[in-house]
């Protein structure tokens, strides 16, 4: 089932279709849009913080739409902010010298322009290509190194691959050497690059079933049925289940955002999100040296967002939400099933066998799951947030896909890169995340501590040489807030809510771990990704919580010359402690591709997980009760 409420119940509300087409009919009767004009994106202006704790269901809705309109080929951005009530425009900001995101639109018109260019055709010929039809040409991202032709334009690099018939896998026949730079705006081709002919791989890589048989026949089905019906409760974007509330929403770049996360009524969370990500190659080559993509930034986790499908994405009770975004023509986009919310089983909560007394006692654990899988370009990203009976909460990032790859001559071996199938490498390259989370541990006035082990050396008070204890280190300032994952030492960071004291006198936290691959960004700080994904240079930062810092790279990153969003905000400097904190959380994995991921992918995972410390008294999940699927005598 899907939903998508044709009437905002609430400030957080998901976006409709009519909103959407409301808020486009308000700035098109200003008269000020010109022929051509695109719109970036079209989203709710969510309320701040302390419009949100004043609203009640008795007070008046009044529903702001921020569109991001692109008025013609050059650098420069509208930004109009509506009042969809009064039909009135709060904002018109002119934005210079900034790009948007990657259009669709413009990049479909880049792969038309380019396949017809007679350099390109050219190109092709020499490696005995001549039937256009089944090229398949990818606008990559350009990103920012000093050319010439990047000045005032906004501009893709196109690179291409050659399929059998249109359902092929063309990633299997890169066209090595061949880039064509492309202006975006314009609409042509500013250059067509050859590096030089480099055969073509005559292995296919399809990965169809009908390609693979006979297949397995000793999998046998799987079902997993609720005769009653799941324990979760959805009201519009809502969703209760056991002790835990939160609201979802759903945004163009970021995807699926969590809001208002609670615990019996208590604060944990005022919003949860992936800010940014970017998957910057390691290979120096000219074919693979400029790939730096910020998949949130420059294309959207959030438009690049796929249907999903009962029984292959989701399996179980499955509960779908819909969600509205808008077309670059500023038409209501809707996506059925963006999003899967379902139970699962998780093994044993706890369990502990009483030799003496002879009891045996076992809960199952079980856990929410509500999730989305963004396509971008080869690779596809699963984002998995799992809520747990005793508290804890956790994001699973799933990668799977196709490798971005190249060609080479056979006999030919690459430094920076590993063959996966015979004349195909795969370039070294690493996914990395940003989740803003802005954490609210039984309020807002929180503080930061970073809590590891601290070995204590031989001698006097340590008689037996094992002693260790916990070192804890308040983060005072911005300054000393940039921090980096240290596995030796179980290095963890602690949100605190100093003023509220549990039952044994402690304060009540929740606390980061680092669960997965936890590296930082690999490419020279001087480089350019190293600038612009400067998020990803440290694991953690933290900041006081401002409603404009929402994108941990700037707002405008494509072809952006570094600096922006969270190097340049934390030069303030400013206090963290017992103020309203916000996590940045940089994690993801380094890609040393291997044959076992040729022609697609087996999944891998990548995430972080957020766990009481000192929030209960004891263990919450002692209240579940025994499972009823075996018998009770056998659990208790």
């Amino acid at each position: 089932m899907g939903l998508a409420p044709a009437t905002p119940t609430h400030p957080l509300s998901m976006l409709t279709a009519d909103e959407v087409t409301r808020a486009v009919d308000i700035v098109r009767s200003t008269g000020r849009l010109p022929d051509g004009a695109l719109f970036a994106h079209i989203v709710l202006v969510e309320p701040d913080k302390a419009e949100l704790a004043a609203w009640s269901a008795a007070s008046r809705i009044e529903r702001f739409v921020r569109l991001q309109i692109v008025p013609g080929p050059g650098l420069e951005l509208w930004e109009v902010t509506v009042a969809l009530g009064s039909g009135s425009i709060t904002e018109w900001r002119v934005v210079e010298g900034e790009r948007p995101t990657l259009l669709f639109h413009e990049a479909a018109t880049a792969i038309f322009t380019t396949r017809e260019h007679p350099e390109y055709r050219a190109a092709l010929a020499r490696r005995g290509i001549t039937d256009v039809d089944n090229v398949q040409i990818d606008p990559w991202p350009a990103g920012t190194f000093g050319y010439a032709a990047e000045e005032g334009r906004r501009i893709a690099r196109c690179i291409s691959f050659v399929r059998a018939y249109p359902e092929d896998n063309g990633y299997a026949r890169p066209v090595e050497g061949l880039i064509v730079h492309f202006d975006l705006g314009r609409n042509e081709v500013i250059e067509v690059i050859d590096h030089g002919v480099v055969s073509l791989p005559h292995e296919h890589a399809r990965y169809f079933a009908a390609d693979h048989e006979p297949l397995r026949a000793d999998i046998k089905p799987l079902h997993i049925v609720q005769s009653d019906g799941p324990s979760f409760v959805v009201d519009g974007n809502r969703i209760d289940w056991q002790k835990w509330s939160v609201r979802i929403t759903f945004d163009p770049y970021e995807g699926l955002v969590l809001h208002g996360v609670s615990y019996s009524g208590r604060s944990i969370a005022h919003r949860l999100s992936i800010s940014e990500m970017v998957v910057p190659y390691g290979d120096p080559s000219e074919m693979h040296g400029f790939k730096n993509a910020f998949d949130a930034g420059e294309w959207g986790l959030g438009r690049m967002t796929q249907s999903l499908a009962l029984g292959c994405d989701c399996l179980g009770e499955i509960f779908y939400f819909d969600a509205v975004l808008a077309t670059e023509h500023g038409s209501p986009w809707p996506i059925a099933n963006a999003i899967c919310m379902h139970e699962e089983d998780y093994g044993i909560a706890w369990k502990h066998v009483d030799l003496f007394g002879g009891t045996s006692e076992v809960r199952r654990s079980r856990r929410l799951v509500i999730s989305h899988i963004a396509t971008v370009g080869n690779y596809e990203y699963g984002f998995y947030w799992y809520f747990y009976l005793d508290g804890n909460i956790q994001l699973e990032v799933k990668l799977t896909g196709i490798l971005s790859v190249g060609a080479m001559e056979p006999g030919e071996s690459r430094s920076f890169g590993n063959e996966v199938a015979p004349g195909i490498y795969a370039p070294f390259h690493q996914h990395m995340f940003c989740a803003r989370l802005d954490l609210d541990v039984d309020g807002v006035d929180n503080r930061v501590v970073e809590v590891e082990a601290e070995v204590v050396p031989p001698g006097d008070g340590n008689p037996w040489s094992n002693a260790f204890r916990a070192r804890k280190t308040l983060l005072e300032r911005e300054s000393n807030a940039r921090r980096m994952v240290n596995t030796a030492t179980s290095r963890s960071w602690r949100v605190v809510n100093d003023a509220a004291r549990n039952g044994l006198g402690q304060p009540t936290a929740y606390k980061l771990i680092p669960t997965m691959s936890t590296p930082a960004l690999l490419a020279d700080a001087s480089s350019s990704v190293g600038q612009r994904a400067g998020f990803a240079r440290h694991n953690l930062w933290v900041t006081p919580y401002a409603p404009s810092e929402m994108r941990a790279a700037g707002d405008y990153p494509n072809q952006s010359r570094g600096g922006a969003g969270l190097p340049e905000w934390t030069q303030a400097d400013r206090d963290l402690v017992d103020t309203d904190v916000v996590l940045w959380y940089s994690f993801g994995i380094t890609h040393f591709p291997r044959p076992e991921d040729w022609p697609v992918m087996p999944v891998e995972y990548t995430g972080f997980l957020l766990s009481p410390v000192g929030f209960f008294d004891r263990n919450p999940a002692l209240d579940v009760p025994p499972s009823a699927a075996i018998n009770d005598e056998a659990c208790h």
